[in-house]
């Protein structure tokens, strides 16, 4: 009975003292990150049979357990890598927001600028100190833009460095992962299945850690072991084997880097593929607002430049030359993919700014002379077969046409990226303020002896950006309508197939497909992009424009003179017709050598009207007045946007992503919080309730001490006993 009395207080004992080190452990350990509270687990020894009744034997440790719930550490582990998602999201976008929003360093302000120098020179147009003040502002307006595009490009430098950063993180998270892997199945099989809590602790903290740069999938393994895979499904360790993420050159822009995954010699790159954490956070911000934020400044550099350098180009400076460009920017940029095999090369030349969007956009070959070109921001895919022919120039697509050379292999890729370069090559084109064409390239003037009342306007210059048709009246013939002015260009002119046809600076070909063109058919030239119209009947196709403003005889000197009241004949025309004979009604647009202008009134016969070169236009601000007006024209996204409205819809849209990314971080960060709060209350270590768990124990402590005393006092008793 005595030894008996002792065993079970022996176990008590040691019951008590496993348990004081337990607590003792959650206490040492309560600040310590990551730590599981942990149980002792006892049960009770199986009991003896006396007689007819059991008796008990004391106490065994079952086991020392932590305290965990898978699914709330899934859930820690999941909110953490959405917060710090959207987190590395805000930090980025919240820099472009700051910077386009600033008066100070945008360019919106940089724009006013410029124009209300444009028009200093409309009022006065003879003014040199307005003049010079033109190209001071067309100055800093180029270098504001150059500012804001170099503070995109750090941006860009610096999520380089902070991938750079946190691939190698990763590495050394995911090595940890492994060896303590490999320490957990060794520990296991050590203690035939105890678990060995601190190393499972340390472990979910590593993944916790790793969960934090990117979103992670974890699998547990019956040996004890976790696999963990990311992206879209790469093992990035397996049980006690890592395997290593890289850092690649981007295949098209070997400035940008990407993510790479590695298995034994080959590596493949997965950037896109993987999310969450402040890896996905920041690869959302390069692909969702760094990359269309630079190409949609790009595309109002290049809007910019090519409408003011087409309005400048039709007028005349101080010298009486017609005006060059006002800007320098470059022509869209096209890169190869470092993997190619084949030798084709491809360019790309903007053809119509209006039409640009801010995307850029992924060409492949498919073989067989097919080429699929897809727009990136959306997906959308446009078909382009080259029949075989090299160089093959394809329909304008989005603003732009790509002229393909023979060569490629299949598989072979280009990124073509419209506006990408427009600013970092914006330059100002001139620096002589007399240069500047402020004035229009012809003047109007009736003849003195003139008899009957008509007046004829001031005349204005064809844009090459206004809609022509060109519709058949017969196989053989046609006329061309300037629908944006009005006036009819042609009349009846002979159809050759292949031939040129030139108005307004512009020059194309219609060409026989098989068959020529019917009546009835229609071609149009709209902001320099040709197309043919869906009823055609014939086979006839109309080729891409080339674009040399001013008509070559705009200044060249012409007269209309009246052979009656309501008839007259042109003299000196190049372009345009009729020229015999043609029929007179007052205030009609009439179109010759690339101008247009109205004779308003009753003439008589032999009344004389002519047009020459304005050689002596020095006040003349007809010129200046048309660039100032174009501060107001929308000639971006579609003819829905100003200048100032585009730059506006960039600050917008960034603005727009960086307060939903701001409310969707503070609604993780919420969320996160509950998701620890709940994983704490089973998990975390609770002072107040390992204090009451010590008090207890020590007192089961020195109960068992004293039953183990109570024990050998009854065997000493017994012992006198005997000895009597």
């Amino acid at each position: 009975m005595a030894s008996g009395l002792l065993g079970v207080g022996l176990s008590g004992l040691l019951a008590a003292q496993r348990a004081l080190s337990v607590t003792s452990h959650n206490i040492s350990n309560v600040n310590t990150e990551g730590y599981s509270r942990q149980r002792i687990d006892l049960n009770a020894r199986l009991p003896q049979l006396y007689g007819n009744s059991y008796l008990g034997n004391g106490v065994d440790i079952s086991s020392v357990n932590r305290l965990y719930d898978d699914f709330l550490v899934e859930q820690v582990r999941s909110g953490t890598s959405s917060y710090e998602s959207l987190n590395s999201f805000s930090n980025y976008v919240s820099r472009i927001d700051n910077l386009l929003a600033n008066p100070e360093a945008g360019v919106s302000a940089a724009v006013q600028s410029f124009f209300s120098a444009v028009n200093e020179v409309s009022n006065d147009p003879s003014s040199q100190p307005a003049r010079q003040l033109l190209l001071s502002q067309a100055n800093t307006l180029v270098d504001r833009f150059h500012y804001v595009n170099e503070r995109f490009t750090e941006l860009g430098g610096q999520s380089n460095t902070a991938l750079q950063n946190s691939v190698g993180e990763i590495n050394a998270l995911a090595s940890g992962i492994a060896e303590l892997n490999q320490r957990i199945v060794s520990a296991l099989g050590a203690s035939g299945g105890g678990a060995p809590n601190d190393l499972l602790d340390k472990r979910d903290l590593a993944l916790t850690q790793l969960s934090k740069l990117v979103s992670v999938t974890a699998i547990p393994q019956s040996d004890g072991a976790m696999n963990i895979f990311v992206g879209s499904g790469q093992a990035l360790v397996v049980g006690a084997n890592p395997q290593q993420l890289s850092i690649l050159r981007n295949h098209y822009d070997p400035t940008r880097y990407e993510i790479g995954y590695t298995v034994g010699a080959n590596t493949v790159e997965i950037t896109n593929q993987l999310s969450g954490g402040s890896v996905g956070g920041l690869i959302n911000f390069r692909n969702q607002v760094l990359d269309p934020a630079q190409n949609a400044l790009g595309r109002m550099a290049s809007g910019l430049a090519d409408t003011m350098n087409t309005q400048h180009q039709l007028g005349v400076d101080l010298n009486g030359a017609l005006g060059g460009k006002l800007f320098n920017t470059a022509a869209p940029l096209v890169a190869s993919h470092s993997g190619n095999t084949g030798t084709a090369t491809v360019s790309a030349a903007l053809v119509n700014v209006d039409d640009l969007t801010a995307s850029d956009y992924r060409l492949l070959y498919n073989g067989a002379n097919s080429y699929t070109l897809t727009r990136v921001n959306d997906g959308q895919t446009f078909a382009i077969n080259t029949g075989g022919s090299s160089p093959y120039t394809a329909a304008t697509i989005d603003g732009v046409a790509l002229t393909i050379a023979s060569g490629a292999a299949a598989g072979d890729s280009f990124l073509v990226r419209p506006t990408y370069a427009a600013v970092s090559n914006l330059q100002v084109a001139i620096s002589d303020p007399v240069k500047i064409a402020a004035a229009a390239p012809i003047r109007t003037q009736a003849a003195l002896g003139n008899l009957g009342n008509a007046t004829i306007s001031a005349g204005a210059v064809n844009s090459p950006d206004d809609r022509l048709v060109v519709q058949f009246t017969g196989p053989g013939s046609y006329d061309v309508v300037d629908e944006t002015t009005g006036a009819i260009l042609g009349q009846g002119l002979a159809y050759s197939s292949g031939g040129n046809i030139a108005f307004n600076g512009l020059t194309f070909q219609i060409t026989n497909g098989g068959s020529g063109p019917a009546a009835g058919d229609k071609f149009y030239i709209d902001q320099k992009v040709t197309s043919a119209d869906g009823g055609n009947s014939g086979a006839a196709t109309i080729g891409q424009v080339t674009v040399s403003p001013p008509d070559p005889a705009l200044r060249s000197s012409v007269s209309i003179v009246f052979t009656s009241a309501t008839t007259f004949n042109v003299v000196g025309a190049t372009t345009g017709s009729p020229t015999s004979n043609v029929s007179y009604t007052g205030g009609d647009t009439l179109s010759y050598n690339g101008w247009n202008l109205a004779i308003s009134g009753t003439p008589a016969a032999g009344d004389t009207f002519t047009i020459a070169a304005n050689n002596n236009g020095v006040g003349d601000n007809r010129n200046a007045l048309l660039l100032s007006g174009l501060q107001q024209k929308p000639t971006l996204a579609g003819g829905t946007a100003t200048y100032q409205d585009a730059y506006g819809q960039i600050i917008a849209d960034v603005g727009a992503k960086t307060q939903q990314a701001n409310i969707g971080r503070d609604a993780r960060e919420t969320l996160l919080k509950q998701s620890v709060d709940a994983r704490d209350s089973v998990s975390g270590v609770n002072l107040d309730e390992e204090a009451a768990n010590l008090i207890k124990t020590q007192q089961a402590y020195q109960a068992a001490a004293r039953l183990i005393s109570t024990a050998d006092s009854l065997f000493q008793t017994l012992l006198d006993a005997v000895r009597r």
